[in-house]
């Protein structure tokens, strides 16, 4: 049986969950501009779900089904989808019910690890799950992306360290590892976490090379069929123009994209992203600052390593989905609504609808992280 904390996790969970299916059947209704009655059930299948349903019922060896480089997404949650698309529900549907699940978990455990860091705020798990599936970009949370199965394994694995339970977050960071590139960058985290902890045991650290083997497994397998042990790497610089740049020429890139007249006067969701992404690299840079004065090491390597990553770019993008898994932001705005509940007010006022412009961007096509 669920505890309290599961039980009021899980009742946002579903009020949230409800919402965006009610925006996913009414936006294409709503904002249809042709001739023909939309299919409300294909709203789902927008940007990256095609290259992991790709993944899933292609595998990585059968060229560019979707259009783009396959290798450049990391095959744990195109597995997982596979196995459940054999109940015969179709790999879309199977992405969102991976999803589905994935969130639910991932939120009772970033309500236990919010509760863990700040016991004396009774009530602070459940608020920062609630905060966190009302994020601006919680429909990511949704669909079949690998944001909410990276984060069902990434939140308990932070919680074990913490704890100083070392062998079972680096079982849970080599699960997370399976599923994005981001797994490169929580590695790194557990380690200075677990160089920085109070509750490091130095016989437990043979654990914290575990997670490095599914990466070198997922590459060893890349290099097989593609002739390249960063195949990853080759496919999101040709399909994503993620080559190394520079973070102050990359900054000025996305800031050129934000400027009206950029792009066409059609493509208007493209220089609105740009813009999100812009306040997004200021929010992140805050929360870092926050983390350092807080001296919270891991956490600090964790965020800094994701903002890094995208401003390195040839511009920065996707940054606004990432936030989704830096736990820290929706543990820091939950501890900001208690102690200044105007704050808490202001956030749903703000992200609320956001949320639903966001989630009505993407089931209608529009670029939306």
């Amino acid at each position: 049986m669920p505890t309290p904390l599961g039980r009021e996790v899980l009742g946002w969970w579903l009020v949230t969950r409800v919402a965006l299916f009610v925006l996913s059947v009414s936006a294409p209704l709503m904002f249809n501009r042709g001739s023909d009655y939309p299919n409300v059930w294909k709203a789902w299948l927008q940007w990256d779900v095609w290259h992991l349903k790709a993944v899933a019922e292609f595998g990585y060896n059968n060229g560019e089904p979707s259009g783009a480089p396959l290798a450049a997404f990391f095959p744990g949650f195109p597995l997982l989808v596979r196995l459940v698309s054999y109940t015969g529900i179709g790999y879309v549907a199977a992405g969102i019910v991976v999803s589905a699940v994935a969130s639910a978990v991932a939120g009772v455990y970033l309500a236990r690890l919010a509760q863990y860091e700040f016991p004396e705020l009774k009530g602070i798990g459940p608020n920062a799950a609630m905060i966190w599936y009302g994020a601006p970009v919680g429909v990511f949370l949704a669909a079949g992306y690998t944001e909410a199965l990276f984060c069902a394994f990434a939140f308990p694995a932070w919680l074990a360290a913490r704890q100083g339970r070392w062998a079972r977050a680096a079982v849970f960071v080599a699960l997370a590892s399976t599923v994005r590139v981001s797994g490169l960058f929580l590695i790194f985290a557990l380690l200075v976490e677990f160089v920085t902890s109070k509750k490091r045991d130095w016989l437990s650290l043979p654990w914290l090379a575990l997670p490095v083997v599914p990466v070198l497994g997922f590459m060893a397998y890349l290099k097989q069929i593609h002739g390249s042990w960063f195949a990853w790497q080759d496919a999101q610089e040709k399909g994503w123009a993620r080559e190394f740049t520079w973070p102050w020429i990359s900054l000025m890139h996305t800031f050129e994209a934000a400027s009206k007249g950029h792009f066409p006067a059609d493509r208007s969701d493209w220089t609105w992203m740009f813009r999100a992404e812009l306040v997004t690299l200021f929010i992140g840079l805050v929360l870092l600052a926050w983390l350092f004065w807080r001296r919270s090491w891991g956490e600090a390597a964790w965020v800094a390593a994701t903002i890094g990553a995208f401003c390195t770019s040839f511009w920065i993008y996707s940054l606004t989905r990432a936030t989704l898994l830096m736990w820290p932001l929706w543990i820091g705005l939950a501890v900001l609504a208690r102690r200044r509940p105007w704050i808490g007010r202001l956030y749903l006022a703000v992200a609320i609808p956001l949320a639903a412009i966001w989630a009505a961007g993407f089931f209608t096509g529009r670029w939306s992280g």
